[in-house]
């Protein structure tokens, strides 16, 4: 599924079972800002939307020259 898919999921129709829990991706401190970044990519599959607990999340992202890759990274830098 490319970015834009993702993006587009319609919550209301998605099957919370398909979704990865954040809960459960785990980010590995050692590794670099572009590591961490493919590593979150890969668990969570959708970073667009996924699942905290029973909880289905949708994330929108605001219109920006500012990336995906590089709101993850400010996101992984800000928690760690």
């Amino acid at each position: 599924m490319d970015y834009e898919s993702m993006k587009n999921i319609d919550i209301q129709k998605v099957d919370p079972d398909s979704l990865v829990d954040l809960l459960e991706v785990e980010i590995d401190e050692t590794l670099s800002i572009d590591e961490r970044i493919k590593s979150f990519i890969e668990q969570i599959k959708n970073p667009y939307c996924f699942k905290v607990g029973e909880v289905v999340v949708k994330i929108k992202y605001a219109d920006t020259d500012v990336t995906l890759e590089q709101k993850i990274a400010q996101i992984l830098e800000s928690s760690f």
